[in-house]
């Protein structure tokens, strides 16, 4: 008669603990699990109550634990629960462990350290880890490989929206193969479809711009309004742009001010 109160508890924990501290990028998180961006200074205590429960039977809620921590400035609380959240297979707390190591933060910076970390996330097809092996060099100061990010990529692009908006970016830029605007336009289109703020925003330049299909200001405007919505600054100066398109300048040329309309 006990066990079923237990079990709902346990569930009730990992709720909250999602609500408020959930990675919209965690490959861990369920689809209807929308995320925070950052866990909000008026969340923190929650969030760390109700992880730390949730945590002893979810390694994604160890992950979201440590990021409460991380909020709150406990770094070497954060940093030993992210560690244990990824000896359980958690992909973003190897991301986030590959992140100190690379940036010395709270520990002894180790980039090879870093780079390992960033091979197993990638490797368990975190986008992050992904992106983030290609721009860290690897020992020695070896180059980073682009084209082999790309391929990572485009497997995890499969199925997460990161991905998409990742490799949309890589595409984009002409990073590791050639440029494509209109498969770079399609995975921000797909990445878009689920919310990815940065994806919004690249559909509403791309739409705004006709690159890579049909030029629609209007359908642009309603990309970069969702995208805002979402809390993208690029998206909400991109509106900005668009209601005072004209610049005005002095005789030297230097800006005076935004004509609206």
């Amino acid at each position: 008669m006990v066990l079923p109160s237990l079990v709902h508890a346990q569930s009730a924990d990992l709720v909250l603990c999602d609500r408020v501290a959930a990675d919209p990028a965690d490959p861990d998180k369920p689809a209807d699990v929308k995320g925070v961006p950052d866990v909000a200074p008026s969340d923190i205590a929650t969030a760390i109550r109700y992880c730390k429960v949730a945590g002893a039977s979810s390694r994604r809620a160890l992950f979201q634990l440590g990021r409460a921590y991380a909020a709150n400035k406990q770094l070497p609380e954060a940093t030993a629960t992210w560690r244990k959240a990824a000896d359980k297979g958690s992909t973003s707390a190897m991301v986030e462990l590959g992140v100190l190591y690379a940036t010395g933060a709270g520990v002894a910076k180790d980039d090879e350290q870093a780079r390992k970390l960033f091979e197993r996330a990638a490797q368990g097809g975190n986008p992050r880890g992904v992106s983030n092996l290609a721009a860290l060099s690897g020992a020695g100061g070896a180059p980073s490989d682009p084209a082999k990010a790309r391929e990572m990529l485009a497997k995890a692009a499969e199925t997460n929206a990161e991905a998409q908006y990742q490799l949309g970016l890589m595409l984009a830029d002409g990073s590791g193969g050639a440029k494509d605007d209109a498969g770079a336009r399609s995975l921000f289109e797909k990445a878009a479809a689920q919310n990815h703020p940065g994806a919004l925003e690249r559909m509403g330049a791309f739409t705004q711009e006709g690159r890579g299909g049909p030029k629609d200001s209007a359908a642009a405007k309603a990309y970069y309004e969702r995208a805002a919505a979402l809390g993208d600054e690029d998206a909400k100066k991109a509106l900005k742009r668009m209601e005072c398109p004209y610049v005005i300048k002095d005789k030297r040329g230097n800006f005076v001010t935004n004509l609206c309309f």
